[in-house]
């Protein structure tokens, strides 16, 4: 490989090459240990992976990142209100949330599909605006609507002595739905590495059998990577690494389900419109795609995904903020999938994946380095606050000096 090549990964994937050396950093000098770091790792992973994999249609689409997830996070914890209220506890009430997610995800994503079809170009603006106005509106909805207009029955949600909803939502009281899906089935680390090598093993292979394209090398080389990862994960020093680690083993394949949707639907018809939209709208409508409904298609999917991520992310919590749960949804997602190599017009599960490994790594380990270095923790969490932010304009700076200078060339 030669030097302008090196340059240009290196320009491509800056953002993520900075978050591996701070993290390199901040972990020297945190105090944690590798199996306290791994344990808050994989806690925080299966609450948030899979909110951050519902960006990834929309900017496939061409429509940028999502901040109007927001919307389906409302959506979320209306659901989980209802489900309280009705007193339906457990996975069944789990269940019943993601049942009443649906349409009122489908509903939110289908109007600002339409609202977005109106601003094209500017999208992500669009749904950071989207989402304080829609706060606006589910604010009046919880402190008014509910509890007024709405009866609610159940002590436990209400304001004591006023009307509305409770600042917070605990899901652990009895008939609420904590850890309603991660209690399901779990698993030590190194079980559960045998268990999700298996089935990807299954899956590969029936890929193979039903591929065109038979390639019996590149299906072997992945078993033996495959059966690798599996006996390493069986010896000492790994399971030692991960000895506090018990992997939700539902919610995590609730994750891969998720993986494997994104990347069957983009070998679909629609799927392919996604892209030809994404790539050229006025080439995708010549050629007659619908580049409007194709958008609002992904807005809905993306929407809908979210709300299923919030909810996977408040029975992880076992309680939320009513008022604020939802605020940063979008900012944060974002945030993961740009550290990992993400862009605004491309995305992929392994981006969106190692970003939230990295970004989340952040989080833990900025607060105890920033006290170890500087003898004050709140240090950490405004480092980690600002680069929050700062991933996002170093992003969309980047993708403009890539864009200007594509077009430069076009010109030339």
């Amino acid at each position: 490989m030669d030097k302008s090549r090196l340059r240009e990964l290196a320009r491509n994937n800056i953002v993520t090459i900075m978050f591996i050396i701070l993290c390199a950093v901040c972990m020297v000098f945190s105090g944690y240990s590798p199996s306290y770091v791994m344990y808050e790792l994989f806690g925080r992973l299966s609450r948030n992976m899979f909110i951050v994999l519902s960006l990834i249609i929309p900017i496939v689409a061409g429509m940028g990142i999502n901040f109007a997830i927001t919307t389906g996070a409302m959506a979320a914890q209306i659901s989980c209100l209802l489900v309280l209220e009705w007193g339906i506890s457990g996975i069944a009430g789990f269940g019943v949330a993601v049942l009443l997610t649906v349409p009122l995800a489908t509903l939110f994503g289908w109007l600002i599909g339409r609202l977005f079809n109106k601003m094209k170009g500017q999208e992500m603006i669009g749904g950071l605006v989207i989402g304080y106005f829609a706060n606006g509106l589910y604010q009046l909805l919880f402190l008014f609507i509910f509890d007024n207009i709405i009866p609610i029955k159940n002590p436990n949600l209400t304001i004591k002595g006023s009307t509305g909803i409770a600042n917070t939502i605990d899901l652990s009281r009895e008939g609420g739905i904590a850890s309603a899906l991660d209690k399901l089935w779990r698993l030590p680390f190194h079980q559960a590495v045998l268990v999700f090598a298996a089935v990807i093993a299954v899956i590969l292979v029936i890929g193979h059998m039903k591929s065109h394209k038979k390639n019996t090398k590149r299906l072997g080389i992945q078993i033996i990577i495959l059966a690798v990862a599996a006996v390493a994960a069986q010896t000492p020093p790994i399971k030692e690494l991960f000895s506090m680690v018990n992997v939700p083993m539902v919610t995590f394949g609730c994750v891969a389900l998720l993986c494997l949707f994104n990347v069957v639907i983009m070998r679909t018809k629609l799927g392919q419109q996604f892209r030809a939209v994404g790539q050229n709208g006025t080439v995708a409508n010549a050629s007659g795609i619908n580049v409007n409904y194709v958008r609002i298609i992904a807005i809905i999917f993306s929407t809908v995904l979210a709300g299923w991520g919030q909810l996977i992310f408040v029975q992880n919590m076992g309680a939320f903020q009513t008022y604020g749960a939802h605020g940063q949804v979008g900012l944060y997602a974002g945030a993961a999938i740009l550290v990992g190599g993400a862009s605004v017009v491309r995305a992929t599960n392994a981006q969106a994946l190692l970003g939230c490994i990295l970004f989340h790594l952040m989080f833990i380990l900025a607060p105890a380095a920033g006290k170890n270095l500087f003898g004050d923790a709140a240090i950490g969490e405004y480092f980690r606050v600002f680069l929050c932010y700062g991933v996002i304009a170093v992003a969309l700076v980047m993708h403009a000096w890539s864009e200007n200078k594509r077009r430069k060339k076009a010109a030339e």
